[in-house]
């Protein structure tokens, strides 16, 4: 009769394959490998990208510099719009085109309020809080359109916000009569840039505090969960008495609040704006941060910090190219590959075969180990 220690199974101790296996697995791997590729590149290239210095800003204070400090200041924005699409694309299994359309109605708003009826103000006409409140409820309710029409009309998520995508800049352009708007206050610019005795940027408390709030909202709440249920089977949430409608109109009018405060922060750079320019091309930056945070562009279960982390290595990337005098117009060029790259990867039966050969050549190896004992 076998002993007990004969019969129970020995432990399976983890190979060197199974642990990579398991590390690529992993949602954080993409992000966290782009992020290790582009800080390698730029040791390599110039180990002074990553200085930070102190220096004295136009305002006579002294900040922070450096390239490190630009990523994440300059980040800040797409971090935010990044926490709303991911919930969008969870929910909806689609993304929203307008957020750079909407960011323009936010900054139209907002220094509408604060120029009032002039279009140079030297001082503020109204307070900055209830300029940024008002922003927050017009993009809340463009948010709700494009919700409506995704949720209860049924289109297409990228159809429904072309709308918006097309007309936002007019509509813009339309709230203050296509003036450029230019505030001298340096109220708005503290939101934007330094509070004075600050040596940190404002706008990275702005975005550390959007995701406080965030991972709060999806630890007490269940937003979250049923934005991964109704994205992976909306019949089945619709059974278990989810209203797959509602959470992805939901997810649409949240989407329309980072968008509101994105623009607040865009806006408060400069003290102006730009009706054409203003947040150009943003919304392809995040969707590209929920791809390459490893989230399904198809909907279903999503990590926000790898979203988030996602955005900030665009913007690694971006800062990157501008460092090695890559002009601004061929920056799309570069993030077209990265596209490419992301959905390659992310392909199911690019998966499918690499893990087939993976398999081939960890078992070859093991072959040949045994062979030689």
């Amino acid at each position: 009769m076998a002993s007990k220690t004969q019969r129970l199974k020995a432990p399976e101790k983890k190979t060197l394959g199974s642990r990579l296996s398991w590390l690529v697995h992993q949602q954080l791997f993409i992000p966290l490998a782009a992020l290790a590729l582009l800080i390698i590149f730029n040791l390599i290239g110039d180990s002074s990208f990553f200085s930070i210095y102190i220096r004295t800003n136009n305002s006579g204070y002294k900040v922070l510099g450096g390239n490190i400090i630009s990523v994440i200041n300059d980040g800040s924005e797409l971090a935010i719009l990044a926490i709303g699409m991911t919930l969008v694309t969870a929910a909806s299994g689609g993304q929203d085109i307008s957020v750079g359309a909407n960011m323009a109605i936010a900054g139209s708003v907002i220094m509408r309020i604060l120029c009032g009826s002039e279009s140079v103000a030297n001082q503020a006409q109204n307070p900055v809080i209830l300029a940024f409140l008002a922003a927050c409820g017009v993009c809340m309710l463009f948010g709700a359109f494009n919700g409506i029409l995704v949720a209860y009309l049924k289109l297409q998520p990228m159809v429904a916000t072309l709308i918006l995508f097309t007309a936002g800049r007019s509509i813009a352009s339309w709230i203050n009569h296509a003036q450029p708007m230019n505030l001298k206050d340096p109220v708005l610019s503290y939101f934007g840039t330094y509070i004075p005795g600050v040596p940190i940027p404002t706008p990275v408390f702005i975005a550390v505090a959007c995701m406080i709030v965030a991972a709060l909202a999806l630890k007490f709440t269940t937003i979250g969960l049923y934005s991964q249920s109704v994205g992976i089977n909306a019949s089945s949430s619709r059974l278990n008495g989810i209203n797959p409608a509602f959470i992805k109109f939901l997810t649409y009018v949240i989407l329309g609040l980072c968008v509101a405060v994105a623009g607040f922060v865009k806006v408060s750079r400069v003290s102006t704006i730009n009706y054409s320019n203003f947040a150009i091309d943003i919304e392809m930056d995040a969707i590209l941060a929920v791809a390459l945070g490893g989230n399904a562009l198809s909907g279903g279960k999503f990590s926000m910090p790898a979203s988030i982390l996602g955005a900030y290595t665009i913007q690694f990337l971006t800062t990157t190219l501008y460092k090695y005098k890559v002009p601004s117009t061929a920056l799309p060029a570069y993030k077209a590959v990265v596209v490419v790259i992301l959905v390659v990867i992310s392909a199911p039966t690019f998966q499918a075969k690499a893990t087939k050969a993976w398999k081939k050549l960890t078992a070859k190896k093991s072959g040949s180990v045994k062979e030689a004992v």
